[in-house]
């Protein structure tokens, strides 16, 4: 049942999801991500088994790996009951939860910028505790408020950390590869040095 305190409602994911003229990111622009994301993983050698995408929104990755990837077991969670009950994810809290099971690539798209810091920090453990190899973040920061985001089609009611401050805290788990890629300090794999950020 949709939650009315919630500011994930229907009308935010019409107004930046379901629009073509005030949304950010559509199928088109999703697809292409997806495919680079995955694309480089294969390039540096990881599986791509198990997904899981944090605040899934419209579900648009979880419909190009059913297109494109469909032996990957995806899981897509999203903390809107909306979100949930329209798009078909599992309603999870991600600053709150997280799943015994460790997946190869974890997504998390502009999520973490909604949460407070405290929440943010549990959520960014969170993530880290079900990383088994990559992450894909997109986490809009006060610079990129400024100087980046189209103000027109971003949702600027967010918590505007700096870079520096989601670095602290995934540089714990994390070596940072670039374009929003991360993977895991403990995995097997080794990069070049240039290749990291």
């Amino acid at each position: 049942m949709p939650d009315p305190e919630s500011p994930f409602d229907e009308a935010y994911f019409n107004r930046y999801y379901e629009s073509r003229r005030t949304r950010v990111h559509g199928k088109k622009e999703v697809a292409r991500l997806a495919r680079g994301v995955t694309e480089m993983i294969a390039w540096f050698g990881g599986e791509l088994a198990t997904a899981l995408d944090v605040g899934a929104g419209a579900g648009l990755w979880r419909d190009w790996f059913a297109a494109h990837k469909p032996k990957t077991k995806y899981v897509s969670t999203d903390v809107s009951a909306y979100a949930c009950e329209r798009y078909g994810h599992v309603q999870r809290d991600i600053a709150a939860w997280h799943a015994r099971e460790k997946f190869d690539l974890v997504v998390c798209q502009g999520v973490l910028p909604y949460l407070d810091d405290e929440a943010c920090a549990k959520a960014i453990e969170n993530i880290a505790a079900m990383a088994r190899g990559f992450l894909y973040l997109e986490a809009i920061t006060a610079r990129d408020l400024r100087e980046v985001c189209n103000r027109e089609k971003t949702d600027a009611a967010v918590h505007p950390r700096t870079g520096a401050w989601y670095r602290a805290r995934l540089d714990k788990h994390f070596t940072q590869i670039g374009g929003g890629l991360f993977y895991v300090k403990a995995g097997p794999l080794v990069f070049y040095e240039l290749e990291r950020a």
